[in-house]
This record gives C-alpha cells, structure tokens and sequence, in this order.
C-alpha cells in the first residue's frame, strides 16, 4: 500500500489526473505481476522498479492526453483533490538541486502549479517532476525519458524557468485562510464591493464543466466581472452551501446543492489578493468529494 501511495502521487502530478494517476499504477502492477517469478527476483528495488515503469507509461499517456484535451469541451482544469496524506507522500532519489529551484512535495500539489505544467512538453514535464520534484538523477531521468542525461538536464532547466516565472512571493497557509474565508463570506453576504476588495484587478477566473454541467466558457479577467459572476450563481442558486476545505493542499472552498457536491474552487493568491479562481464542476473529476 506504501508504494501504491508513493505510485499515486508521481503519477498525479505527472498526469494532473487522479483517475489516470490510478489506471496508471494499475497497468503497472498488472506488468509487475505478468513476469515470471524469477524475473521478479532478479529485480533490485521493487519501488524504483514500479517508479520507472509508471512514469514510462504516463510520458506515454501525456502525448495522447495532449490531443484529448484539445477536444475537451471547454476550459480543462487539473483534478483536485482533497486533503490526504497520500498526495503529498513520496520518495526522493537523492538528485542535488539548487535550494533556490527546489520543489517541494507539498509545493507540487496545488493548483497553480499544476497549471503551469500543462504547458509543458511531456518530456519536459517529465524530466523536471522527478529529477526536481522528487529527486531522482539524470541518469536514470534519461532512462525514463530516453534521452542523454545531457538533454534532460536541458528540458528540467526550461522547465524550472516556467516555474520561477509564474511563481509569485510566497503566501503563508494561514493567511491563505484568512483571506479565502473573508472571500466565503462576501460571496455567501452577496457584497459585490468587499468581493472585488478581495480580488486582484487583474484576477482570472477558470471553470471546468467538461460539456457535462454548465461553467464559465472561456476564462473571465477582471475584478468586477468575476465578483459579479460569483454573486449571481448565490443568487441563482438559492440554498447553495459553501464550505473551507483544503484543495490540492491548500485552502479552497467546496460548493455543495441540496446535500450533494457541485463544485470545488482553487484560489491562488499573491500579496493578499486572489489572483485566481479555478471552479472544477466536471462530475469525474468530484469523486474524491463526494
């Protein structure tokens, strides 16, 4: 169970999905199981055995994924999750990284991270998740990835610019709830003017609805239009509950309607504004919430 957790947590933030985090360690259990006991044997670590052989099969899935997306119906938004230690549990394989450019597990879970890799190439999302996430060393990085050492060294050091580059100054987790609950409290009071006090004039708000329920259609920029899209779904949705709950490892908000869960919203927030809002409405993507 200790490597199925450890396989969970490469796969999620390689893929950005849960559900094909789990398909992912499944196939890999099920290619562990088909060799023959000897070969098993022969094998020096089972956990970096499985490790190579799941990222392998999500490089494989990520050139595909690339081309699903581009059909999704609307925004598509990484799977959240919920507060589990699983998601953030992993293993390190002693790669040195410049403390400076140093990610940590907890840092590689929230949203705006994970954003920032679906911009990625995947060999390049690849090759910075687990030589800068979780440590592993260029050479077998390249084993993984087949390329040099050489060329994967090159693909984490463009990814690590990407990252630096959206990467705003660092917000304590209790001042992320602070003010992620005063966010809560202007929405569910219908305060247009202490919602747009709350938000960055430059804010961005997302929604993904997978074509499956209604959400915004395109991404909605600015202060007063995103407060006064919030305030008309309270307003439209009468016994509409919002509740603080930590998404993707830190504090979000989870909407619930007559009892069952409708959506579960990821802020991002810089000098104490909230810079961005991603809503997740799709149901296959609310299963752990639910």
């Amino acid at each position: 169970m200790s490597e199925r957790r450890q396989l969970i947590s490469l796969a999620y933030r390689l893929l950005g999905s849960l559900a094909d985090a789990e398909d992912v360690v499944q196939e890999t259990y099920a290619r562990w199981y088909a060799m023959a006991p000897r070969q098993r044997a022969a094998i020096e670590s089972t956990g970096g055995w499985l490790a190579k052989v799941a990222s392998r099969i999500c490089l494989d899935l990520l050139g595909s994924a690339r081309a699903r997306r581009e059909r999704y119906v609307g925004e598509w938004i990484p799977e959240p999750v919920p507060d589990r230690t699983e998601w953030v549990s992993g293993w390190t394989g002693g790669a040195e990284v410049d403390p400076a450019d140093r990610v940590t597990l907890d840092e590689s879970l929230n949203m705006a991270f994970l954003v920032v890799l679906e911009a990625m190439t995947p060999a390049e999302r690849v090759a910075f998740i687990l030589h800068d996430v979780f440590r592993y060393p260029f050479p077998e990085v390249a084993e993984i990835v087949g390329r040099t050492p050489a060329a994967c060294r090159q693909l984490a050091t463009s990814a690590r610019r990407r990252v630096r580059a959206s990467r705003g100054p660092g917000t304590p987790n209790a001042r992320r709830a602070r003010i992620v609950r005063e966010f809560k409290e202007a929405w569910e009071a219908k305060d247009v003017e202490a919602l747009i006090g709350l938000l960055d004039p430059d804010v961005t708000a997302i929604g993904d609805g997978g074509g499956v329920v209604a959400a915004l259609p395109r991404p909605l920029r600015g202060g007063e239009p995103v407060a006064e899209y919030f305030i008309g779904l309270v307003r439209q949705a009468d016994g509409l509950t919002i509740l603080e709950r930590t998404v993707n490892g830190r504090p979000g908000l989870l909407l619930q309607y007559e009892g069952a869960t409708v959506a579960v919203l990821a802020l991002d927030i810089v000098d104490d504004r909230v810079t961005h809002v991603w809503a997740v409405r799709n149901p296959a993507k609310l299963r752990p919430w639910t």
